[in-house]
């Protein structure tokens, strides 16, 4: 079968995923990951991004199946049922609504900028190599920050998922 354009958007997301380790601006770009899944769905009301256009889920497979490090059992009924996806959900806004609020003290100058990356929500990474400081208020560097752990964690997490299913 013939691949498609789209069958390439893992080379993004492994891209994204390396240039905010060199420059956390680039997180930025990361809202493209946000925005276009929930546009397609509202839009369509299907889960055609998921299924076709990520990236990151692109890179899951070629992980998991071409290179051998899934198990390749069943998913676990319990990761199947409403009430971890929705659980899930909610916990994954909450962690995004408390980024946004970290974002707003530094841009109203209530809280000084945070050069780290929080991973799995617990581990605090420096990241200061990442930011060189730029044109625009500290508050960008801080979205970008918590946008970058927020992505960087679903990754992990995935990853996880992999080795262990």
């Amino acid at each position: 079968m013939k691949k498609q354009w789209y069958d390439y958007l893992w080379i993004l997301s492994l891209t994204y995923l390396i240039l905010g380790f060199f420059n956390i601006m680039f997180a930025w770009l990361g809202l493209i990951c946000f925005f276009v899944p929930l546009l397609i769905s509202l839009i369509k009301g299907t889960k055609g991004y998921c299924n076709r256009y990520c990236g990151r889920g692109q890179l899951f497979g070629l992980l998991g199946g071409t290179f051998g490090l899934s198990r390749k059992t069943d998913i676990p009924k319990w990761m199947k049922s409403k009430w971890f996806r929705y659980g899930f959900l909610i916990f994954f806004f909450t962690m995004f609504f408390l980024m946004l609020w970290n974002t707003y003290l530094v841009f109203s100058e209530a809280r000084d900028l945070k050069e780290v990356v929080t991973l799995l929500w617990t581990f605090k990474v420096p990241w200061h190599w990442a930011y060189h400081g730029t044109l625009f208020h500290p508050g960008a560097a801080q979205f970008a920050f918590g946008f970058y752990s927020i992505m960087l964690t679903s990754t992990v997490l995935g990853l996880i998922t992999i080795v262990i299913v």
